[in-house]
C-alpha cells in the first residue's frame, strides 16, 4: 500500500512541473505577441504605400470597365461657337453615355497617322452607329450665281463641311445614323436638306426658343434617340455574332 501511494506521489510530482513548463506559458502569451507584430506591420511605410495603390486601382479599373462595356459610336461634331452650344454638346455626351454607348470623335478621343478622310473612314468602319450634330457656324448670304438666279437672297446659317462628309460615309457603310441640327443650319445644303434623309433620323433643336433641358426632355428627342440606340445594338449584334451559331 505504501509503495502504491509512493507511485502516485511520483506521478503527481512528474505532472506538476509539466503544467508550469515554459512552453505552456509561451503558448498562452503567443496571441498578443502576434497581434503586436501585425499591428506594427500595418503601420509600416511599405504597407501604407500598398494601401494607397489599392485605393487608386479601382478608379483606374472602373474607367476601363466603363469604356469596355459601352458600344462605340461615332460622334460627328465640330468646335462649338458659343456657351449654349457647348452646354448642348456636353448634355448630348451624357445622353449617349447613359445609354451605355461610347462616343468617339476626331481628334478628341483618338487620332490615326493618316490623312483626314482615311481617319474618318477608319473610325466609321470601327463604330456601330453615328450621331451627327450640326451647329450654326457661319451666317452667309448668296450674292450672285453663275447658273442663273441665286436660290435665295435671304441670309442663312451654314455648318461644318465635315457634317456633310462623315454622315455620308457612315451611310455608305450602312451603320445607323441620327442627325441633330440646330434649326436653320444647312436647310438647303447636302444631306441636311429636306427630303434627302428619312425624317425618323432627323431632329431639330430650336436654340432661339428651346433650352437645352427642354430639348432633351422632349418626346421627339426621346423617341428618335431610343429608336437609334436600338438600331445601334442590333447592328452590334449582327456584326459581332459568329457566322456559325448552334442556337
Amino acid at each position: 500500500m505504501n509503495q502504491s501511494k509512493g507511485k502516485v506521489k511520483t506521478t503527481k510530482t512528474q505532472q506538476v512541473p509539466m503544467k508550469n513548463h515554459s512552453p505552456v506559458s509561451f503558448v498562452t502569451e503567443l496571441p498578443p505577441i502576434r497581434g503586436q507584430v501585425r499591428t506594427s506591420a500595418l503601420a509600416s511605410t511599405p504597407r501604407s504605400k500598398s494601401i494607397s495603390v489599392v485605393k487608386d486601382a479601382p478608379s483606374s479599373i472602373q474607367t476601363c470597365v466603363d469604356r469596355a462595356f459601352r458600344i462605340p459610336i461615332f460622334l460627328s461634331t465640330t468646335n462649338t461657337v458659343n456657351d449654349v452650344q457647348g452646354q448642348f454638346l456636353n448634355r448630348l455626351v451624357l445622353e449617349i453615355e447613359d445609354a451605355l454607348l461610347f462616343p468617339r470623335t476626331l481628334p478628341v478621343s483618338e487620332q490615326y497617322p493618316e490623312n483626314i478622310l482615311t481617319n474618318i473612314r477608319r473610325l466609321v468602319f470601327s463604330s456601330y452607329g453615328l450621331l451627327a450634330i450640326n451647329f450654326r457656324r457661319f451666317y452667309v448670304e448668296i450674292l450672285r450665281s453663275n447658273v442663273g438666279d441665286p436660290p435665295t437672297t435671304t441670309p442663312f446659317w451654314e455648318g461644318s463641311t465635315f457634317s456633310q462628309i462623315e454622315p455620308a460615309m457612315a451611310f455608305q457603310f450602312g451603320i445607323p445614323i441620327l442627325l441633330v441640327r440646330e434649326t436653320g443650319t444647312d436647310v438647303s445644303n447636302g444631306i441636311w436638306a429636306g427630303g434627302i434623309t428619312p425624317l425618323n433620323i432627323f431632329v431639330d433643336w430650336d436654340s432661339d426658343n428651346q433650352s437645352v433641358d427642354d430639348f432633351f426632355n422632349s418626346v421627339q428627342w426621346r423617341e428618335v434617340f431610343a429608336n437609334w440606340t436600338a438600331e445601334v445594338r442590333g447592328n452590334y449584334l449582327l456584326r459581332t455574332e459568329p457566322m456559325f451559331n448552334n442556337q
